[in-house]
């Protein structure tokens, strides 16, 4: 086994799919002792005030705070949920789009996981279209669960 740490890319938006993505990454990262790195692509709201200005944002809110506290938010109560008190995490949030800051995030992790959906698109869609573009284009391996379906995790020997 080599001396590298292995990591477990989780990306969350705040959706039941990022929620069972999480749990999902928690248990798997018991299995393999990795760190599970909770990763959120944001991109603020702007808008263009005037022909003389650039663009200002229009929330009059932090959005990587607001970004920071869901994905702290979720982590503990999938943390509590899967039983996963003991698996290390972090948070990396970043601006750009979903997919490629994904990817970007995921370039020297053992896995990249994401909900089948997100909160966009139709609900008739099996696959959403980050979780399409990253199994297509990631650097290392994906894994994409389906909210719908129950994580079980069996008793593993340990080594």
């Amino acid at each position: 086994m080599s001396d590298k740490e292995r990591k477990i890319v989780v990306g969350v938006e705040g959706s039941g799919g990022a929620k069972a993505a999480l749990k999902w990454a928690i248990q798997e990262a018991k299995f393999r002792h990795a760190t599970v790195v909770v990763a959120t692509a944001y991109s603020p709201t702007y808008v263009p005030v005037s022909p003389d200005f650039t663009y200002i944002p229009v929330d009059n809110f932090n959005v990587e705070d607001e970004v920071e506290r869901m994905q702290k938010n979720l982590a503990e109560e999938v943390i509590a949920d899967a039983e996963g008190e003991n698996v290390p995490i972090a948070y990396v949030r970043k601006k750009g789009s979903p997919a490629d800051t994904l990817i970007d995030i995921s370039e020297d992790a053992d896995m990249l996981v994401v909900g089948s959906r997100g909160r966009g698109g139709f609900r008739g869609l099996l696959l959403g279209s980050v979780s399409q573009q990253i199994a297509s284009h990631g650097s290392c391996p994906v894994v994409i669960v389906r909210p719908d379906l129950e994580v079980c995790v069996e008793d593993v020997e340990e080594d």
